[in-house]
């Protein structure tokens, strides 16, 4: 491993979806993964592998939730997406030979450049043997990426009912982890950056007495996590909730349960150091990072950041039938009617200056603090939503390796440099608002009514019964899926909320079916056909869905 210097980099990616094969396919369902593994995650693969030949390892730290692990290294994934691409070559031929009919050349170039695109993605899934998790993997062991986990399915661990529940979703994080990359994880990505210490808990809907709770950190401790990462209005310690509490009680209450054992102080804490985390009355301590905002606004922003460049393609507006793209942002504020057509050639310069200019960034602020400059980004932003992210990642490394402050992965810059300030961090999240709004208010307190619902009769069928092996284990898999925080996130942002109520219900009457066949003793042969027709439709974690992760004791 080469020297680690003090003054640092880390781009920490995090890719997830939730479990959508067997769950539709358009315009909501398995297209998502499709999109996200050909936009995004075979890119991704391609800039490291062609950084690794020009002799530079991208030393970027890549999250993988366990979720989606599991649907990249499925069968019919892996069937389906190659039908995907040819069908996405398919379109775009027709669109070549319609659009040069009609006159609009322009747009003919650029059907050619999706062509190009999604055949040079199907040569390459085949030439990894459709591995694209084999592919990660082989990335991690040859040292030029470090991969982290995750909560198994994504669930928002600061709301989640039972310790129980917490425990699983993390130590099932871990041994997906090991089981697919034949190694023990370092880092974990909390599920929307979120964060509970410990303290006396009242769930914030329904009728649970309130009881003592973990820290989450505390659970990452015994899973053997080494750090995680939070966002910077947690490293201050402050109250960055504002009018939020009056948005719904429910925040409220968990705000002054949480405030009552928590001492606010106004301390200088740099969010370019590493800290050990741990709750008032523990003693098992974790290491998290802090997101630096200035490098999340150059990259986040579509109104100050370098995607809504007027040259870059417009994500939003597509060609019917085909749905490719053919036009350009033009003005991040204009109509869609209003955007002109996309040049491929005309991005050169806008991305060779906004990578630079972020080099500048990064190591203007590696002179002003003595520090490790931490990045996080969702990895479907680069390639997914903008188009020439996986182009722009390239040449920031690329100019980071030329530069002074050069990239690192969190793993190794823990190794080199351990933290000993033990801190006490707040509630929070990197939510709007800082605190939990995005996923508990008035369009989603029915969901935590039934998770907690579920989650306390799951826990009371596995402490007072042996059960048939087949319904327990679907049980806690439904119990799972039903936990994962996308629901409720698509619900608050509208941008998919009748197929999260949907999956959510789904789930819901799936695991309250199974819970009253495993309460009456009976499987008759019509229950015994229905676990065997979930089993095979939500099919997750296989041989992992073990009662022990469920276990305290």
């Amino acid at each position: 491993m080469n020297q680690i210097e003090r003054k640092a980099f880390a781009i920490v990616l995090h890719s997830h979806l939730p479990w959508v094969l067997s769950h539709g396919i358009w315009p909501h369902g398995a297209e998502w993964l499709f999109e996200a593994a050909s936009e995004t995650y075979i890119p991704l693969i391609q800039v490291v592998r062609k950084l690794a030949s020009e002799g530079l390892p991208a030393n970027i730290t890549v999250g993988l939730t366990p979720i989606l692990v599991e649907q990249l290294a499925d069968d019919e994934f892996k069937s389906s997406f190659v039908d995907y691409l040819r069908s996405k070559i398919e379109s775009a031929q027709g669109d070549v030979e319609h659009f040069e009919r009609e006159g609009f050349h322009q747009r003919a170039k650029v059907a050619r450049m999706w062509v190009d695109f999604f055949t040079d993605k199907l040569e390459f899934f085949d030439s990894i043997g459709r591995d694209l998790v084999g592919e990660f993997r082989r990335l991690q062991d040859e040292g030029l990426i470090e991969i982290i986990t995750s909560a198994a399915t994504h669930g928002y661990l600061p709301l989640l009912g039972r310790d129980e529940c917490v425990k699983a979703q993390v130590e099932i994080g871990v041994a997906a982890y090991e089981q697919r990359f034949a190694r023990r994880p370092k880092g974990i990505w909390p599920p929307e950056l979120a964060y509970r210490p410990r303290y006396r808990w009242k769930p914030p809907v329904g009728s649970i007495p309130e009881f003592e709770r973990a820290g989450v950190e505390e659970f990452y401790h015994d899973a053997g996590i080494r750090y995680f990462i939070v966002d910077q209005h947690l490293l201050k310690g402050g109250k960055p909730i504002g009018t939020y509490l009056s948005l719904f009680e429910g925040l409220k209450l968990l705000w002054e349960q949480f405030k009552s054992e928590y001492e606010f102080k106004g301390r200088e804490l740099s969010p370019y150091q590493p800290y050990l985390a741990a709750s008032h009355g523990s003693t098992k301590t974790v290491a998290f990072f802090t997101r630096d905002p200035q490098t999340a606004l150059q990259v986040w922003s579509r109104d100050w950041g370098y995607p809504g460049d007027p040259n870059y393609l417009e994500f939003h507006k597509r060609h019917f039938p085909s749905g490719h793209k053919y036009w350009r942002v033009t003005d991040s504020k204009a109509d869609l009617a209003d955007k002109a057509e996309y040049d491929p050639e005309a991005v050169n310069g806008p991305l060779d200056a906004q990578s630079d200019h972020f080099v500048q960034l990064v190591n203007r602020l590696a002179a002003e603090h003595d520090g490790i400059v931490v990045a996080p980004y969702d990895t479907e932003l680069f390639g997914h939503w903008w188009f020439e992210g996986p182009r722009w990642l390239y040449l920031v490394l690329k100019k980071l390796h030329k530069s002074q402050v050069k990239p690192v992965k969190l793993g190794d810059y823990l190794d080199a440099f351990p933290p000993e300030d033990v801190i006490a961090l707040p509630e929070g999240s990197w939510g709007e608002g800082g605190f939990h709004w995005v996923w508990l208010n008035e369009w989603t307190s029915w969901t935590w009514e039934k998770i907690y619902d579920a989650e306390v009769r799951t826990i009371n069928i596995l402490k007072s019964k042996d059960i048939n092996r087949s319904l327990l284990q679907q049980i806690l898999r439904e119990l799972l899926l039903l936990e994962s925080s996308d629901w409720q996130f698509l619900i608050t942002t509208w941008s998919a909320r009748d197929y999260a109520e949907i999956r959510f219900s789904e789930h819901y009457e799936a695991i309250d079916r199974l819970l009253k066949i495993a309460e009456n003793d009976n499987l008759t042969p019509e229950d015994l056909t229905f676990i065997e027709d979930l089993a095979k439709k939500d099919r997750i974690f296989g041989r992992l869905i073990e009662p022990k992760f469920w276990n305290l004791d």
